[in-house]
């Protein structure tokens, strides 16, 4: 017969014990063949995605295609424990300047469900929109771990010179998706450029995303998300929308990471990898440990 000592004991371990789910957004700058043979600016790349469970990378000018899969041969490679995969989307630019946006993300602790294109909502023609020259990419992810199973990521790099009406038009995309999928749990993310000239203060006070009290800007306008120590810019953002997202939000989580002092590298040394930090945020995620017994 067990003692009540023993049972409190053995209830010690059958707790619930929380962990967090990384979301990440990296402005990589040129992401592209340069800098995938450049195997120190690679291992620095590798080490800052692998803190993240899904990475939205942007700026990636990757024509030949060989800087993505060489990204995530090193991540798999370095982290041997987890299995990454990508999503990538159609090259994007209105002249002979193109851009992709790539996510990388963790197998075993999320799926992409969907994935779809502004222009797909609005059932327009590719590239056929006024405000976007590179529209945002958007998927639908669902993560079995965790408390939230499942919400939208709406993923965009904004032009610098058109950043208020994109910005303006950000709060159109969010409306169609929330059609869409008939949920509010949504997250914007990215490069946005909503600092620092492209969207003033006065600007961004007649933003219908700032304007509306259901949307939390989690990176905030003081924070610096520029490696340059001569600039102090909030360019790259995280924005969520729905009650349920918005509580599953581990406090205190979301700030921009700073490499440069991570890794204690000069500010050269950091610009050969980005002139932006990554921005992230923790969602809280369930995880049980059961203790076998054999008493």
């Amino acid at each position: 017969m067990r003692s009540p000592l023993l049972m409190s004991i053995v209830g010690m371990f059958l707790l619930t014990t929380t962990q967090s789910l990384k979301i990440c957004a990296f402005n990589v700058q040129s992401f592209g063949a340069a800098k995938a043979s450049n195997k120190r600016v690679m291992g620095i790349l590798t080490k800052i995605i692998s803190r993240c469970d899904l990475s939205l990378i942007q700026e990636v000018r990757d024509a030949k295609g060989v800087a993505v899969s060489a990204l995530l041969k090193n991540l798999n490679r370095f982290e041997k424990t987890n299995v990454y995969s990508y999503l990538e989307s159609q090259r994007m630019g209105r002249n002979t300047y193109k851009e992709q946006y790539v996510y990388i993300y963790r197998k075993d602790v999320l799926q992409v469900q969907e994935q779809v294109y502004y222009h797909e909502l609005k059932q327009t023609e590719f590239n056929d929109t006024d405000v976007f020259p590179r529209e945002p990419f958007i998927i639908k992810i669902h993560s079995p771990t965790s408390f939230l199973k499942s919400f939208i990521i709406i993923g965009h790099h904004s032009c610098p010179r058109k950043a208020m009406n994109e910005m303006e038009e950000l709060f159109e995309v969010f409306q169609a998706v929330r059609k869409k999928w008939k949920t509010e749990n949504v997250m914007i993310l990215g490069d946005l450029n909503a600092d620092c000239g492209y969207v003033t203060n006065k600007g961004l006070k007649k933003l219908k995303l700032r304007n509306d009290p259901k949307f939390l800007w989690l990176i905030t306008d003081e924070q610096d998300t520029t490696v340059r120590d001569k600039t102090h810019c909030a360019y790259d953002r995280i924005i969520v929308h729905g009650k349920t997202l918005i509580s599953r939000i581990v406090p205190d989580s979301a700030q921009p990471f700073n490499f440069k002092r991570e890794f204690s590298l000069t500010e050269q040394e950091a610009l050969e990898v980005s002139d932006h930090y990554p921005v992230e945020v923790d969602l809280k995620s369930s995880h049980h440990l059961h203790l076998r017994n054999e008493l």
